[in-house]
């Protein structure tokens, strides 16, 4: 058996602590190829440009972005996975030098290791890539909205970019991994698990603050969300006080409520918590860095997750334009008075051949000098009855305010109005009007000035008696409009048909669908970044978690066999096992839960629909691959104790 036969034995004796690297290594491969096949995809380009030029520079740089982020994670994930298993073979590698294997040798023997590793994790991860790549496409193509789907093709181009960046990295962290011995001196390295552990202290100060700087940070993220004080150093601040929170939650206050029931007898000295207790103060103090790195992990892939489902909501559409279809005509000197009411028809004629049932109202707005929008009151009536909103009165003199964004909205509801007097100048004409209240809902979507005024007839007609001609817009209020995509645009492809040879379109026809498919590609962009990297997140901290169980291992085993020699019975072990492997698995998931239940209980504050839905969808995801992960986990941990201690 030569030098290298000798290594690559090594990995296969050692495969139970490798299959989390490798396995995790082949996923990261897989992910990072998977953003590498659309971006060089040929069709993804051409289709979205077609609807819009924006989108395919942002899905370009979005899915670039994707690869340095899942490239630098997987380098810091290796780097972490390298040094957990050269502390883990401690006691091998000083056996070795004891033999007579020169320092020269031994991290050569690391290097081939790491690059088998390596290199086998690099031909899984792009095969299992092309394999699935098709599934891959289809779905991407739905998250798109890419009617005519993604076809499958070679992607000989993000082969080769995978294989070589990987390769270039799985080649830095095993020349790094040769390093970490270097220092240790031999005989350090053959005590290394006999060295005691010390007895886990807590700092009470510390674990106050944890409690106080976790508080803090979900009183910022309120604030800016509950009072709509959008201040970015005050997201991020609350952001950066959640984590340095959680970081002393599990490096003190853990350890301090563990060591507060080790100290008190009642609970001691029932049944196995004597055991259990014990051994959890030293699991919390040893896991502590793992388990802030796993919550945070987790919370950002969840909250990323989340918030992209939110973005492409049909919900938030609506919010923006409460109608399916909006046509506005110019009427002018040259302008036929039939023209727009051709258009009108031809989409209600439309919308009753292919079975929708809609609302129909109109309005003709007015401008002030100073660009405020004008509305009469029934022109506002009829819009409100068709949305189904209760109708308002006014009387002369008067005024409401109708908010025409989201952001519009949430002010007034939060704030009211600013002032009672509303001031409108038009022409030689000037009226000072008592602003009654602000409408709490949408009814006339981006006005110029930002929000709508409601006057009465009277007041409208005198300040437009000298007005020549004035647009008027047609609103349909259609309840299925997610479905009325192709109704769209055909009336979208006549009308354009129509409007062609003109130097000047006489009218305007926009689509509440058409609008929501572009801002869904969008929202598909960021949803394939968002949830494949939080993907690769999460399954980097399920294999932390991994790590740090089966490095314990050998002192476990040692650990329940003296144990096992006093009367510990196989069911005994069981459950102090389970309890410990609950703690160190769902621990760090319960807080990311909390830490993401309080971002989507803020989102849930800045829109109008509801994000229970998606919220429950994503906990209700990750929650079902963790509990198969811990059972796994579990019946193969306790077999290996079995084994050793029955």
């Amino acid at each position: 058996m030569n030098f290298r036969q000798f290594a690559f034995n090594n990995v296969f004796r050692n495969k139970r602590t490798y299959v989390a690297d490798f396995l995790s290594s082949a996923f990261s491969v897989m992910i990072f190829f998977t953003y590498a096949m659309l971006a060089f995809h040929p069709d993804l380009k051409g289709q979205i440009i077609a609807d819009s030029i924006t989108l395919s520079v942002l899905g370009t740089i979005g899915m670039n972005i994707s690869q340095y982020i899942v490239f630098v994670f997987s380098f810091l994930f290796l780097l972490y996975s390298a040094s957990s298993f050269v502390k883990l073979r401690k006691k091998e590698f000083g056996i070795l030098l004891l033999l007579g294997m020169s320092r020269k040798q031994l991290n050569r023997m690391l290097f081939i290791e790491n690059i088998a590793i390596g290199a086998a994790a690099i031909i899984t991860g792009i095969v299992v890539g092309v394999v699935f790549s098709k599934l891959i496409l289809l779905i991407c193509a739905f998250m798109l909205a890419v009617e005519n789907g993604l076809p499958f093709y070679l992607p000989v181009k993000a082969i080769l970019l995978t294989a070589g960046s990987y390769l270039a990295l799985f080649m830095v962290v095993a020349a790094f991994t040769s390093l970490i011995t270097k220092k240790d001196m031999l005989v350090e390295l053959i005590k290394a698990e006999d060295k005691p552990k010390p007895e886990p202290k807590a700092s009470v100060s510390l674990s106050i603050l944890a409690v106080l700087l976790i508080g803090l940070g979900y009183a910022c993220v309120f604030l800016f969300a509950l009072r709509r004080i959008f201040s970015f150093v005050l997201l991020f601040g609350g952001v950066i006080l959640v984590i340095i929170g959680t970081y002393f939650l599990f490096t003190q206050l853990s350890v301090y409520v563990m060591r507060t029931l080790k100290n008190r007898p009642r609970v001691l000295f029932k049944r196995t918590n004597l055991l259990t207790i014990s051994e959890l103060v030293y699991r919390m103090k040893d896991n502590a860095v793992m388990f802030f790195m796993v919550a945070i992990i987790s919370a950002i892939a969840f909250t990323g997750i989340g918030t992209a489902l939110a973005i492409g909501d049909p919900g938030l559409a609506a919010m923006k334009n409460p109608y399916a279809f909006t046509y506005t005509s110019f009427p002018g000197p040259d302008a036929n008075p039939l023209y727009g009411e051709k258009h009108v028809r031809l989409i209600e004629q439309t919308l009753k051949r292919e079975g929708f049932a809609y609302q129909v109202a109109s309005y003709v707005p007015a401008y002030a000098d100073d660009g405020k929008t004008l509305i009469r009151l029934s022109d506002y009536n009829q819009l409100a009855a068709a949305l189904g909103y209760p109708k308002e009165t006014l009387r002369s003199g008067e005024t409401m305010v109708s908010p025409s964004s989201v952001t519009q909205n949430n002010k007034y509801k939060l704030e009211g109005l600013q002032t009672d007097q509303v001031t409108i100048t038009k022409a030689t004409d000037t009226l000072t009007l008592h602003a009654v209240k602000a409408l709490p809902h949408i009814v006339i979507p981006d006005a110029t000035f930002g929000s709508s005024f409601i006057i009465t007839d009277a007041d409208y007609g005198m300040l437009t008696k000298d007005e020549g001609y004035m647009p008027k817009t047609t609103a349909f209020v259609v309840k299925e409009w997610r479905h009325s995509r192709p109704v769209a645009e055909e009336i979208s492809k006549t009308l354009d048909s129509e409007a062609l040879g003109e130097q000047n379109s006489p009218f305007n026809f926009n689509a509440l669908v058409l609008d929501w498919l572009h801002s869904k590609q969008l929202n598909g962009m960021l949803l394939i970044v968002s949830g494949l990297v939080g993907i690769v997140f999460f399954t980097f901290a399920a294999s932390f978690i991994y790590f740090r169980l089966y490095a314990d291992l050998s002192r476990d085993e040692e650990q329940y066999r003296m144990i096992s020699k006093v009367g510990l019975s196989r069911k005994e072990l069981a459950k102090t096992v389970t309890r410990q492997l609950v703690l160190m698995f769902f621990l760090p998931l319960l807080v990311a839960f909390i830490h993401s239940g309080v971002a989507f209980i803020a989102l849930q504050r800045l829109v109008d629909f509801s994000v229970a839905s998606h919220t429950l969808a994503i906990f209700a995801t990750f929650l079902g691959i963790q509990v198969i992960y811990f059972f796994a986990t579990r019946w193969r941990y306790l077999g290996h104790l079995y084994q050793k201690i029955m």
